[in-house]
């Protein structure tokens, strides 16, 4: 009873199903909410070897993520490096000085023309900035993650990125509003350095995005990924089963998809 009146009005402001799914689990007594599965452990404090990989903290204008990308990649042993896109395209800054780059989270150019196109398209239109990702990418000895908005520009650059060819682009939520929430993800069985020695835990991630549903240009592109073990990171219920249903599925992605590989598991967003 106590709920009903915000599901109502959650009716007419938000999709309506969405609004529906998410009333159900409200009834559910038997929920047994955020239940994390952690079999891993965090090693206090990190081996930091006198030789540090070095990292770019890659952002763009309106990108907001940087900060604690760089602290997050400090505290685990990189050699964090600020730079932004500017940087690389005046020649200030090079990828072949690097061995690793991570995308940040924010809005790059407000999303004025969809989630991490602007930023896409600012690497795909200037020739030798392209020319330098597709090289970074193609090399066996970097790493690459791209989170947020950062996976959303990487899902618009496929064509650079090796076994990337079957990612999709990622729209509007299926709820038709942003999303910043708790949710669960579990680990696959995938092999990447991201996430060696993560595979089976199920864990409280926190979100906020606006298009976060991942849409494919033909159904085939799914089953191909689920095939090469590209699907490394999938929303799942209290139950731990996939999350189809909002909030547990926040943006209405197919079978919960939260995170990719390509690239032999090296690139990750």
């Amino acid at each position: 009873y106590w709920s009903e009146t915000s599901f109502r009005i959650q009716s007419l402001r938000d999709n309506p199903k969405n609004a529906q799914e998410e009333f159900n689990v409200i009834a559910d007594e038997d929920d047994p909410g955020i239940n994390p599965i952690i079999n891993f452990d965090i090693p206090s404090p990190v081996n930091i070897k006198k030789t540090k990989a070095k990292i770019a903290i890659l952002r763009e204008q309106g990108i907001n993520g940087h900060t604690e990308m760089a602290a997050a990649f400090y505290y685990a042993g990189f050699e964090p490096y600020d730079v932004h896109m500017s940087d690389i395209v005046c020649g200030k800054s090079s990828l072949t000085e690097f061995q690793a780059l991570a995308a940040c989270g924010g809005f790059s150019f407000g999303d004025v023309l969809g989630a991490g196109q602007g930023w896409a398209k600012s690497i795909l239109f200037n020739p030798k900035t392209r020319d330098q990702f597709e090289e970074f990418f193609h090399r066996d000895d970097t790493l690459t993650l791209g989170v947020c908005n950062g996976c959303q520009m990487m899902a618009q650059m496929q064509d650079l990125i090796p076994e990337a060819e079957h990612w999709p682009r990622f729209v509007r939520n299926r709820s038709e509003q942003f999303e910043g929430r708790t949710v669960m993800v579990k680990i696959n069985a995938v092999q990447t350095p991201w996430l060696e020695g993560m595979q089976g835990s199920v864990m409280p991630v926190a979100i906020a995005h606006g298009e976060g549903r991942a849409e494919f240009s033909q159904e085939a592109d799914l089953q191909d990924l689920k095939k090469n073990r590209q699907l490394a990171i999938q929303y799942v219920n209290a139950k731990h089963e996939i999350a189809n249903l909002y909030p547990d599925n926040p943006n209405g992605a197919v079978q919960g998809l939260a995170g990719l590989t390509a690239a032999q598991g090296r690139v990750l967003i």
